[in-house]
């Protein structure tokens, strides 16, 4: 065990978020995401919500402050200004926790896969409520 990390994130999961670099992304996905088909790194955390994810990782990944949309969700197919309860519970953790509290961004389903698939890592949950899915972008800690 290690002081101040979030036990939920696996040393799996920990070496992918210290091996990213400025600029990678992190996709956090629902049960029905195809996480494995898309990500070139897929870890699981079956049994565990998207949203207690994104709060653990959150609590020790910097966001990207250089780019307008560091954290991007998937829109709605076929009503893309709905808001669904897990993309509301995301931006309220994303306001309390991240270190740059950014609004989220939508993205359509199809271009969301295509971005996922060039994500550095995909960790795939067992969140059950649809559009359960975020791509966060990595920052830079500052001196």
């Amino acid at each position: 065990m290690l002081r101040n990390i979030p036990p939920i994130l696996s040393p799996d999961i920990l070496w992918a978020l210290r091996a990213m670099g400025h600029g990678d992304d992190l996709v956090i996905a629902d049960a029905n995401f195809p996480a494995t088909a898309l990500g070139q790194r897929c870890y699981r955390l079956d049994g565990l919500s998207a949203t207690n994810v994104l709060e653990a990782v959150l609590t020790i990944l910097p966001l990207d402050a250089f780019v307008p949309d560091p954290a991007t969700v998937m829109e709605v197919v076929g009503d893309p200004d709905a808001v669904p309860p897990v993309v509301t519970h995301f931006q309220a953790i994303t306001t309390a926790t991240a270190d740059n509290p950014v609004t989220l961004r939508g993205l359509e389903r199809f271009a969301f896969y295509e971005r996922a698939k060039s994500a550095f890592a995909v960790i795939q949950t067992g969140e059950t409520r649809l559009y359960g899915n975020i791509i966060l972008k990595k920052g830079v800690i500052g001196t």
